[in-house]
């Protein structure tokens, strides 16, 4: 379990390095939340996965640290705050100066 445990630390460092290094602008949090991130995630889930599996499928288990470790990594990213994007929202805008209000009907 030893050697997996630092097999599942290396995976998720590398995991976090890869999402800095090929995003660094969707990730406005400070890098060290981001590696931490991913190293937490990815020794949780490999092992999650090792004790489910039994000790018995190295490789899965390290497969599994990788993907957790990508899919909760991916929940620090920010796209809408990147460089160059323009924040989307769910309403159409209004035009500038139209407010629209509400009359109430007197009883």
């Amino acid at each position: 379990m030893l050697v997996e445990s630092i097999a599942f630390a290396l995976v998720g460092l590398a995991a976090g390095l890869a999402a800095v290094l090929a995003r660094p602008a969707y990730f406005r949090a400070a890098r060290t939340l981001t590696l931490g991130t991913a190293l937490a995630a990815a020794l949780l889930g490999g092992t999650v996965a090792h004790f489910c599996l039994d000790g018995r499928y190295p490789a899965a288990s390290i497969a599994a640290a990788a993907l957790t470790s990508a899919v909760l990594t991916t929940t620090l990213a920010r796209p809408d705050l990147a460089a160059g994007r323009a924040p989307a929202h769910r309403h159409h805008p209004h035009r500038a100066g139209v407010h629209r209000t509400r009359r109430h009907r007197p009883a």
